[in-house]
């Protein structure tokens, strides 16, 4: 059987055996690593685009914008010996000490890609003109994913971006981090506990956005109701909830985070409040940001003109960053 039709097949056996506020993340990550590949399919028969434009493919169709005259794009740049160690950057013309949008995919924690419009064409088509560097990083995913990897290849990308961001035109030290769903949760961790990334040389960025994590206890989302896939990615020991879990790891003040969650669920926001309610507790700067979205749209919409997108920019200023 194709892998567009297995795809398909299990979108619409996911959508009969899992009530809407649980259908929300896999779908999502189901239905976009399906359109990746029409993209690539795509861009097979018909050849690659240009250098000035980046493309990408929602869930309505192919979708395209042109970058802003002299920006470029730099594609599977490698912070890492394992192939899923790749990463993509935009950068924008005239570039100097730029700020950074460090933006991780989402995707169960086992599907996803850096590419995938949702992830990158909105973002891009609005940062990239305001003279953001955005960088966007793979890591390594399989079937039965090994999270502290996952949480370890964010860092490594992280710090290969500071490394590298004075020779784009960046400012390594103004870099905001964001991450989608299980790219919520990975940026998170680092974010509760600063350690993992400077175990690999990532040194202190301004602020984490997190789009619609739901997942900050891991020891509270495995004691009650909760998606089945959970159960493959964190298993069944609770020390190893606990080492997984945000909530669990944050134990001073982290950096200022906005944490973004969709009403439309019940899961998200009641765990991004706790998680806010006990960083300030420590003294941290943390907001919840409930928007009546969709899970992918919390996503795919940032960027685009709205009341969501200057929320976040909001938040971005309160950081110092234009």
């Amino acid at each position: 059987m194709k892998p567009s039709v297995r795809l398909a097949l299990c979108s619409l056996l996911l959508a009969a055996l899992l009530p809407g506020a649980f259908a929300g993340p896999l779908l999502d990550a189901i239905r976009e690593r399906r359109e990746h590949r029409r993209q690539q399919a795509a861009e097979a028969r018909e050849g690659p685009s240009g250098s000035e434009e980046l493309e990408g493919a929602g869930t309505e169709g192919k979708a395209k914008i042109a970058l802003p005259a002299g920006a470029r794009a730099l594609t599977d740049l490698s912070y890492g010996s394992d192939a899923a160690q790749k990463l993509d950057v935009y950068i924008p013309a005239k570039a100097k000490d730029a700020p950074i949008l460090f933006m991780v995919h989402g995707g169960a924690w086992m599907v996803g890609d850096k590419a995938a419009s949702k992830v990158v064409l909105n973002k891009v088509g609005h940062w990239l003109p305001k003279g953001y560097i955005v960088a966007s990083p793979n890591y390594r995913m399989s079937r039965s994913p090994k999270v502290m990897d996952q949480v370890d290849d964010v860092a490594r990308a992280l710090a290969f971006v500071q490394g590298k961001a004075a020779e784009w035109g960046g400012d390594g030290s103004r870099v905001l981090v964001m991450g989608h769903s299980a790219g919520a949760h990975l940026v998170s961790m680092i974010a509760s506990d600063r350690g993992l990334a400077a175990a690999h040389g990532a040194r202190p960025w301004l602020g984490t956005v997190s789009l619609d994590s739901a997942a900050f206890d891991i020891v509270d989302i495995m004691k009650t109701k909760h998606y089945r896939f959970y159960d493959r990615v964190f298993g069944s020991d609770r020390g190893f909830w606990e080492q997984a879990s945000p909530f669990h790891r944050l134990s001073a003040a982290p950096a200022p985070m906005l944490l973004v969650c969709s009403t439309k669920r019940s899961d998200s926001c009641p765990q991004a409040k706790a998680y806010a309610a006990k960083a300030t507790g420590f003294g941290g700067k943390v907001s919840v940001l409930p928007v009546d979205m969709t899970h992918g749209d919390v996503n795919g919409k940032l960027g685009e003109p709205g009341e969501y997108t200057a929320q976040v920019e909001a938040f971005m200023r309160g950081l110092g960053l234009p």
